[in-house]
């Protein structure tokens, strides 16, 4: 499906990269906004990527720019980086009043309600690129869907509305070959969950194994600890009125700790677990720690006691 949108994403990583190819492939009209070698790098080699299950390597054309400015008009801008990072650039989303709709796509703990004081809720979009990579020079290595099997992007309005932005916007999305879009009513709720999954939890546990998931796996108690967080973090936000979203964390509520624990030994294994977490945990040590306080603020507002939290924190 060809939309021809004009799109603009703010981001040039790894995962910025592989959005920006992938929707200008689907026929849409994209920029990618980036700085410094990064930007002398996309416009010397494009944006390549390579599949790390496949080997298989691309190169995309994009249109690259250096700045958005207040007049500059998109149909959609879609902002793919770290949270602590997203904050700062909100002066200048604000300022360009003439693209109605900015996705943002990243984790998020604290909710929405910066981005929607600085944009207004009319044009703020929240969501999560629910795919993996990780850049060697101007080389981006990805984890991501397939035609076959297409990673969905979950995605939806601030207040939980379906609304005919949410499915223009779903179109764009589903315009990008490997990807799909998951429109969703709760996605505040889906990225605090997120979150806690990994920030105050699995994050400082990997961080504590010297970033190496094969230590961290072969460390039970460790392991233990990981599991135990994560299930106060569920509790921290159902008791905040949240009900557990996905549906599919709902396993970190009935099955028992032991047969959790041996599961999570077994995925830490997995090769693919370098791209989808260690990669990100290296690069990323400030978004992590930025998110996990955001997460032990809405603790803190509970009554809820978080002893496994507040161990694994100083690995941070």
């Amino acid at each position: 499906m060809k939309t021809g949108s004009r799109v603009l994403v703010y981001g040039a990583g790894p995962l910025g990269s592989l959005f920006a190819a992938r929707l200008q492939e689907g026929g849409n009209d994209v920029s990618i906004l980036a700085r410094g070698q990064r930007l002398a790098d996309l416009r010397e080699h494009g944006i390549v990527l390579r599949d790390v299950r496949t080997k298989q390597q691309t190169v995309t054309r994009v249109n690259v720019v250096e700045a958005l400015a207040p007049e500059d008009a998109y149909d959609l801008v879609l902002v793919i980086m770290r949270k602590n990072h997203a904050l700062k650039i909100l002066p200048i989303l604000a300022a360009n009043t003439h693209t109605p709709s900015v996705l943002f796509l990243m984790n998020n703990a604290a909710g929405p309600g910066e981005l929607v004081e600085a944009l207004g809720q009319e044009r703020v979009l929240i969501g999560f690129p629910n795919s993996a990579g990780y850049r060697e020079g101007h080389v981006v290595h990805c984890l991501a869907g397939t035609e076959d099997d297409p990673a969905l992007v979950p995605f939806g309005e601030v207040d939980g509305r379906v609304t005919p932005r949410t499915r223009q916007v779903a179109r764009i999305l589903e315009s990008a070959p490997g990807f799909g879009a998951e429109i969703r009513t709760d996605m505040d709720a889906w990225l605090k969950y997120h979150v806690a999954l990994l920030m105050p939890s699995l994050g400082p546990a990997l961080y504590a194994a010297g970033t190496d998931k094969d230590r961290l796996a072969h460390t039970r108690d460790l392991v233990v600890l990981t599991i135990r967080a994560i299930r106060e973090g569920f509790r921290v936000l159902q008791a905040l009125g949240l009900p557990v979203t996905p549906s599919r964390y709902r396993v970190f509520e009935w099955v028992p700790e032991p047969i959790l624990v041996f599961a999570l030994q077994r995925l830490l294994t997995h090769e693919l677990m370098e791209v989808a977490m260690v990669r990100h945990a290296n690069a990323a040590r400030d978004e992590v720690s930025h998110l996990a306080n955001e997460f032990l603020a809405l603790a803190r507002a509970t009554s809820v006691p978080t002893p496994a939290i507040d161990r694994l924190y100083p690995h941070l």
